[in-house]
């Protein structure tokens, strides 16, 4: 794995030591000796992680940690604060402002590899969520970016996994003023515990007595519904090969003993942001997923989607020697029902006729919205007749029940025509069957509407 770092530091011999460091493990280093350098830098999106000094003459790191964490266009990216402060103190105003990490001089070589490591890691994660999002933007979907800034990181759920009261209880009460806060004392079941429970943050101690605390933390990562929720791991002081072990493994951030209640919820409330903003990436990725492959109105599937899907239907079919049939439908004279009453009453019919094709079909069976009145139901694994008898019962429900429309003031009549085609063979195509069923639907119109028509075969 490479990345881009960016170091920040007026001294010329501290920029040349973490250069030389770093481009000894294969990063790409680029350096800026002032703060305003550094913003310019990094709102041009020219690194992937920045290495801060705090002490500057124009403007110390603590303001442009402060200042990047703020900007909707900068805010994710990690910055590490690196700096002679040793106060505690120091080390939460930086977390605090923003910074994902706080090292003191001099840094461990090893512990500082494995930091950058694994936030360069996690910026790719980020970066790609990111990348996806974009298109979300595109169609109108609001961006994550502004919440993730004013996002304050209090009111997260967190599970804290360690089996020695003394601990687990002044972890507890320093972060319950901010959080809800659930302990597991039981290592063995910490791992169903965090699947179950929908956290935002689990804390782990590394000093688990007759437990591999690392194992547990390699669980949490190999597991899909809970590989994203951040890791906090609480360590001691001269255990640093756990440490940077955890940080390769996917450990998000670590805390020394003894605690520091100021710096415990520092840490807490970076590590729920980052996860709520992730979060909030996913959940627009999704939604713009849905929206390129369903139909607005109807929620149903959209042409794109069949069209793409059908053809990987029938070949699944061919390759298994299954049946499978497609049905055409059509609501019958539907533009008058838009010219009596409206297209917002043409609209009530439409949401409410998918309603009742969802509950008419299997949940195997492949229903889209080809456009206006005109829908396709897809069924794997279902011959000819079977399909006639399931395009029939679903032509009576329809016809049986009017359709309210004037939020539900009003009601109308609605019929529609079904045309059938199944699949002929490993010959057959996409293209074939909906050409049939549409010919088979043109039938059904023409001898009077409200019936259903196989293809002839």
């Amino acid at each position: 794995m490479t990345a881009r770092v960016l170091v920040v530091d007026d001294v010329p011999a501290n920029v040349r030591l973490l250069e030389a460091r770093l481009s000894a493990e294969y990063f790409d280093v680029i350096t800026a000796m002032s703060g305003q350098e550094a913003l310019t830098i990094c709102e041009r999106a020219e690194c992937d992680l920045v290495l801060l000094d705090v002490m500057m003459p124009d403007m110390d790191g603590f303001e442009v940690c402060r200042l990047l964490k703020t900007s909707p266009a900068t805010h994710h990216i990690p910055v590490v604060m690196v700096t002679a402060l040793d106060q505690p103190s120091d080390k939460v105003r930086g977390l605090e402002a923003g910074a994902d990490d706080f090292l003191t001089k001099p840094i461990p070589e090893v512990a500082l590899i494995a930091r950058v490591r694994s936030l360069a890691r996690l910026k790719m994660v980020t970066d790609e969520l990111r990348m996806r999002a974009v298109t979300s933007r595109e169609i109108g979907i609001e961006s994550p970016e502004r919440e993730a800034v004013a996002d304050t990181g209090r009111g997260g759920r967190v599970l804290i996994v360690d089996d020695r009261p003394a601990s687990y209880e002044r972890i507890a009460a320093a972060l319950a003023v901010e959080h809800t806060v659930e302990i597991e004392s039981d290592p063995s079941e910490a791992l169903f515990r965090a699947a179950d429970g929908n956290y935002d943050l689990v804390i782990v101690s590394l000093g688990l007595q007759n437990f591999d605390a690392l194992r547990l933390c390699s669980q949490i990562r190999s597991l899909d519904r809970i590989r994203n929720v951040p890791i906090l791991a609480i360590t001691e002081p001269d255990n640093n090969a756990r440490m940077v072990r955890g940080l390769e493994i996917g450990v998000n951030d670590y805390l020394m003993r003894p605690i520091d209640k100021n710096e415990l919820l520092a840490r807490a409330r970076s590590q729920v942001r980052k996860r709520r903003y992730t979060e909030r990436l996913r959940d627009n990725v999704q939604i713009s997923i849905e929206m390129a492959i369903t139909d607005a109105l109807t929620g149903l599937f959209n042409r794109r989607y069949m069209e793409n899907h059908l053809a990987t239907l029938i070949e699944q079919a061919g390759a298994r020697g299954k049946p499978l049939s497609l049905l055409v439908l059509d609501i019958d004279y539907f533009k008058s029902i838009n010219d009596s009453y409206g297209h917002d009453a043409g609209d009530d019919v439409l949401r409410d006729f998918a309603l009742r094709i969802k509950r008419s079909i299997r949940g195997i069976d492949l229903a889209c919205r080809c456009g206006g009145e005109e829908f396709v139901i897809v069924m794997p694994e279902t011959d000819m007749a079977v399909a006639a008898m399931v395009a029939e019962r679903l032509r009576r429900r329809i016809a049986a029940e009017p359709f309210a429309i004037s939020q539900g003031q009003r009601s109308v009549p609605v019929t529609l025509s079904i045309g059938i085609s199944a699949l002929r063979g490993q010959a057959d195509n996409a293209a074939s069957l909906l050409k049939r069923a549409d010919q088979a639907l043109y039938r059904a119109k023409r001898d009077g509407r409200n019936r259903v028509v196989p293809d002839a075969a």
